[in-house]
């Protein structure tokens, strides 16, 4: 058994909302509960309901802006900048700007829809 897994064909994700989702490593691409790590792109006009979940997410941002309300500060992400957001806080992602957003992200547990708790 090898040390390494080089990931060449992520798995897309199918989203209702034109958002992109690249998994590389995590539950749906490699099985992986500890945690998961995903390429997106986000459309201008995107948003999620806010969420609570349940792992830690941190957020790097290649291009565009991201805009994110943590527990009721508003943040926007440009490029280069990375953010962390705790398990346990309510967090809510957007892309209320004219050009996508393209980012990385990184959930400890890994991303699973039971543990993300979205506000509907």
């Amino acid at each position: 058994m090898k040390n390494y897994k080089k990931q060449s064909n992520p798995v897309t994700i199918p989203t209702e909302d034109n958002k992109l989702i690249e998994e590389h490593f995590g539950r749906a691409s490699t099985g992986h509960e500890r945690y998961s790590v995903a390429h997106m792109t986000a459309p201008p006009g995107w948003s999620e309901p806010p969420q609570q979940p349940e792992f830690d997410e941190i957020t790097i941002v290649i291009s565009g802006k991201k805009h994110i309300v943590v527990d009721g500060d508003e943040i926007v992400l440009t490029a280069g900048e990375s953010l962390l957001v705790k398990a346990g806080a309510t967090v809510q992602y957007s892309n209320p700007y004219d050009e996508p957003v393209d980012y990385w992200s990184v959930c400890i547990p890994a991303f699973s829809p039971d543990t993300v708790h979205r506000q509907q």
